[in-house]
């Protein structure tokens, strides 16, 4: 131990590098992932299902912006088949957008679940 009670050499465990130094790149590491956060908010993502006859819009944030159903698909003896083309159609738009999420914020290394619940704290106006 140094005289002053601090490590010897200096910092020590932050491989000699400025504290300060440490805290300025935490930041921009910090704005940067934000912006990308936001960026990927902002965007919509869409799928379809049964060639076509059902389309899906997501957002970023995992919201249902519209669903298109054509009328030809729509029959009353058979709404199961209906039911299962709408899920698998969101459940595509959302698989969307958890790769984007991942391409876009994979570069910091963060587990997943922590971005994704991230993402959905923002709020918008």
């Amino acid at each position: 131990m140094s005289r002053r009670g601090g490590f010897p050499g200096g910092m020590g465990g932050f491989g000699g590098m400025n504290i300060n130094q440490l805290m300025k790149e935490a930041k921009k590491m910090q704005a940067d992932m934000e912006k990308s956060q936001e960026e990927l908010v902002s965007k919509e993502f869409e799928a379809t299902a049964g060639g076509g006859a059902i389309e899906v819009k997501v957002t970023g944030a995992k919201e249902i912006k519209q669903i298109k159903i054509k009328k030809d698909v729509v029959d009353p003896d058979d709404v199961e088949m209906l039911e299962d083309l709408i899920l698998t159609c969101v459940n595509e738009a959302l698989r969307k957008v958890d790769s984007a999420q991942a391409q876009s914020l994979g570069k910091y290394n963060i587990p997943r679940n922590n971005v994704i619940n991230s993402a959905r704290d923002i709020s918008y106006p």
